[in-house]
C-alpha cells in the first residue's frame, strides 16, 4: 500500500480521501533534517506553506511520485529538481477562488456603508447615525482590473447586484469580456470612469505600484478602490495621501507590500478598511484546497493524471529527461515572443524542425503556451491548464512539423500576433542544453537569452549603436553584451542587448527618439 506523509496541518476531509488508497502519516513541525530522514519511505508528500521541500528533501525521496501543496503558490517547493526526477508537483489554483472573490465584494460593501467604523461607534456607546451616511453600489460602475477566475466571479456577482461593468485585462479577448457583461477598455479610461475599482492581478514588474500618485490623480473624487489580490500593486504612501486630501473617497485593502503591516501611513488614513490578508480564510476554502490536492495525490497514486500539475504530468522520468531541454527552450521562447507581440495575443504558430519534430511534440506546444502566458498569469498557468487558458483567451494555435535537418539538428520557431504586431523568434539547443536565439523577426542573430534584454528595430546606419550605448550609460544602465542582425547593408536591422538590470522608467521612450530607431522593446525573462 502506498504511503503518504502529511507534514503540515490540513483539513480532515483531505486525509479521509488519502486514506482510501494509502497509509497516511501526519507528522507536522518536522525539522529539515527530520524531513530528509523520513521522506525515503513515502510515495507522496502533502504540504501547505510551512514545509520547505528543498533539493535535499526531493533527492532523498527515492519513492516520491507526487508533491501536493494545499494552496496556490509552490514557492516552497524546488519544482525544477522535482521535474528532473520525474515527480509531479500539484497545487490548488482554484480552491480559494470563491473565498477571495467574496472577500473583495464584502470589502466593497463594508467600505460603502462604513461598517467597521459604525460597529466600533456602537460598541463604544454611541448612536451616531449621521456620521455614517453611506452610498449604494446599485447602478454604480465597477472597474475590474484583471478578469481571471477571481475577477470574473466578482464581475458576475456585481452584475447581479445591478452594477455596470468595465474591465481591463490585456490578455482577455473582447468576446470573453462580453460574456461576463463587461466592456473591455484601456486602464486609463477605466480609472477615469469607474466609481469602484477592484484589483485582481499578480504582482509583476509591470503591475508593481500600478496604482500610484499619477493614476490616483485620474480617478473621480468619489471613486473607491479595493485590493484583495497582491500587495505592492498600490503605492501605499500615495494612496494614504490621496485619502487624506480627499482626492478619492475610500479604499479597502486585504494585502500589503510588507506583511504583517507595520508602521504605515495607511493606519491613520481616513475612509479606509484594512484586513489581515483574509482572502482565502474561510472554512470552505481550507476544505476545498485539502480535498482538491488530496484527490490529485490519490489519482497519481492510482496511475491517473493530475489536473493541476505545475510541472509536467503524465510523462515517464526518462521521457521527461529527454524532453526537458526542449521544454525549457519552448517556455523561454514563448515568454520572449509573448512580450514582443504584446499583451493580447491572438495567435501562436509553433514550427518544429529536425529531430525536435520527430518526438512527441504536444508537450513542446504546451511549454510554449505556458511561456507565452506566464508573464501575465505568473503561477496561475502551468503545463496542465496552459492550453485551456489559451483557449479561453481566444488564442489560435497552429502547429507545424518538418523532420528534415537543415542548419541545426533541431530548431523551434514561434510566431505570435498581438497588440504590438506580429513577431517571431527562433531558437536552437547547442551542446544539448544551451539555448541560442538564432533569429528575431527573421533577422539572423546568435545570442543566448538573458534575464533582462533590450531589442531595437533600426536603420543600419553609422553611429546608431554608439548613441544607444551613450543613452543607456547616461541612465547608469550597464550593457553585458550586444549583437546586431541584418539582412542587407544599410537596410533594416535588429539589435539585441543583454543588460544587467531592468530599464529605468522612461528610458524606452527616449530610445525611440534616437534618429534611425524604428521601435524598441524590453523583455524580462
Amino acid at each position: 500500500m502506498p504511503k503518504v506523509l502529511v507534514s503540515d496541518p490540513v483539513d480532515q476531509a483531505g486525509l479521509d480521501i488519502l486514506s482510501q488508497v494509502a497509509q497516511v502519516d501526519v507528522q507536522t513541525k518536522l525539522s529539515p533534517e527530520e524531513l530528509v530522514k523520513a521522506i525515503p519511505e513515502y510515495d507522496a508528500l502533502m504540504i501547505r506553506s510551512g514545509t520547505k521541500v528543498t533539493q535535499a528533501v526531493i533527492e532523498a525521496g527515492q519513492n516520491l511520485k507526487i508533491i501536493g501543496r494545499a494552496g496556490v503558490g509552490v514557492d516552497n517547493v524546488d519544482v525544477p529538481t522535482a521535474t528532473r526526477r520525474g515527480i509531479v508537483v500539484v497545487n490548488s489554483p482554484e480552491g480559494n477562488t470563491i473565498a477571495a472573490a467574496e472577500h473583495a465584494l464584502a470589502m466593497m460593501l463594508a467600505m460603502s456603508r462604513h461598517i467597521p467604523a459604525a460597529d466600533q461607534s456602537v460598541k463604544s456607546g454611541q448612536w451616531d447615525r449621521k456620521s455614517f451616511l453611506g452610498v449604494e453600489v446599485y447602478k454604480k460602475t465597477l472597474g475590474v482590473v484583471g478578469l481571471g477566475k477571481i475577477g470574473s466571479h466578482v464581475a458576475t456577482v456585481a452584475r447581479a447586484m445591478g452594477m455596470k461593468l468595465l474591465a481591463y485585462d490585456p490578455f482577455i479577448s473582447s468576446e470573453r469580456a462580453e460574456q461576463l457583461g463587461c466592456r473591455l477598455v484601456d486602464l486609463d479610461l477605466l480609472l477615469r470612469e469607474a466609481d469602484y475599482i477592484t484589483l485582481h492581478l499578480p504582482k509583476t514588474p509591470e503591475t508593481e505600484n500600478l496604482i500610484n500618485e499619477q493614476t490616483l490623480g485620474t480617478m473621480k473624487p468619489t471613486a473607491r478602490i479595493i485590493n484583495c489580490a497582491r500587495g505592492g500593486i498600490i503605492d501605499e504612501v500615495a494612496l494614504a495621501a490621496a485619502l487624506a486630501q480627499g482626492q478619492i473617497a475610500g479604499a479597502a485593502l486585504d494585502v500589503y507590500a510588507e506583511e504583517p503591516l507595520g508602521e504605515s501611513p495607511l493606519l491613520s488614513a481616513p475612509n479606509i478598511v484594512l484586513t489581515p490578508h483574509l482572502g482565502a480564510s474561510t472554512e470552505e476554502a481550507q476544505v476545498n484546497v485539502a480535498i482538491d490536492v488530496a484527490e490529485q495525490i490519490r489519482d497519481v497514486l492510482l496511475g491517473l493524471p493530475a489536473r493541476s500539475a505545475v510541472n509536467i504530468p503524465g510523462l515517464r522520468a526518462d521521457v521527461m529527461e529527454q524532453l526537458r531541454p526542449y521544454l525549457q527552450m519552448a517556455e523561454t521562447l514563448g515568454n520572449l515572443v509573448g512580450q514582443l507581440a504584446g499583451g493580447r495575443v491572438e495567435s501562436l504558430n509553433v514550427q518544429m524542425q529536425g529531430e525536435l519534430a520527430q518526438n512527441d511534440t504536444q508537450p513542446v506546444v504546451i511549454a510554449a503556451l505556458k511561456g507565452l502566458l506566464s508573464h501575465a498569469l505568473q503561477e496561475r498557468v502551468n503545463y496542465v491548464n496552459a492550453s485551456i487558458e489559451a483557449k479561453e483567451r481566444g488564442i489560435h494555435v497552429v502547429e507545424t512539423r518538418d523532420t528534415t535537418v537543415k542548419d541545426y539538428t533541431g530548431s523551434l520557431r514561434l510566431s505570435a500576433r498581438g497588440s504590438l504586431g506580429e513577431h517571431s523568434v527562433t531558437g536552437v539547443l547547442l551542446g544539448g542544453s544551451e539555448i541560442r536565439i538564432t533569429d528575431i523577426d527573421e533577422f539572423p542573430i546568435n545570442v543566448p537569452p538573458t534575464r533582462n534584454m533590450l531589442f531595437t528595430l533600426h536603420r543600419d546606419m553609422p553611429g546608431i549603436i554608439g548613441k544607444i550605448g551613450s543613452l543607456l550609460g547616461s541612465f547608469n544602465v550597464n550593457i553585458a553584451s550586444m549583437q546586431v542582425g541584418r539582412k542587407i547593408v544599410r537596410g533594416d536591422a535588429v539589435m539585441v542587448l543583454s543588460i544587467d538590470d531592468p530599464l529605468p522608467e522612461g528610458i524606452l521612450s527616449e530610445i525611440t527618439k534616437v534618429p534611425g530607431i524604428r521601435d524598441a522593446y524590453t523583455v524580462s525573462l
